[in-house]
């Protein structure tokens, strides 16, 4: 799978460290920005995150920040995306099953590095239920 990260200064630190963890999987990436700790706005990287997904450069993007919640916001705005803030398992699920998000956002100051992994892990994993969920989705285009 190919997954697209964008993030802002506080989610570089978490954005490096999943790059590191799915590149081991054998995922391919797109780094989006930014690239380092340096204050930034992130609407720009998760944006552009949220395009390469969009343009079907990717599978599903990532999008980390402070809280998530902005970039969720950013990523969101790019016709086409569906993104789930997710800062725990219960939410990375759902956002998957019943509205098929293709793109992930996560606070870096919220969840530890390891349960970001896991969310990121669930979240590729889990496959869109369709059914009942389906026309909702349509209903949105």
């Amino acid at each position: 799978m190919k997954i697209a990260f964008g993030s802002d200064h506080a989610g570089f630190p978490l954005k490096s460290s999943l790059i590191e963890y799915v590149t081991g999987k054998g995922h391919e990436v797109i780094d989006c920005g930014t690239d380092s700790l340096e204050s930034v706005d992130y609407p720009e990287f998760c944006a552009a995150a949220a395009r390469a997904v969009a343009r079907g450069e990717a599978d599903r993007a990532v999008v980390l920040g402070g809280s998530g919640q902005g970039e969720q916001i950013s990523a969101n705005k790019v016709h086409g995306i569906r993104a789930a803030l997710c800062n725990e398992l219960w939410t990375a699920r759902m956002g998957r099953l019943h509205n098929d998000a293709n793109a992930l956002a996560m606070g870096a100051r919220i969840v530890t590095e390891y349960m970001a992994q896991e969310i990121l892990d669930l979240f590729l994993e889990t496959e869109f239920e369709g059914g009942r969920h389906q026309p909702r989705l349509d209903a949105g285009h």
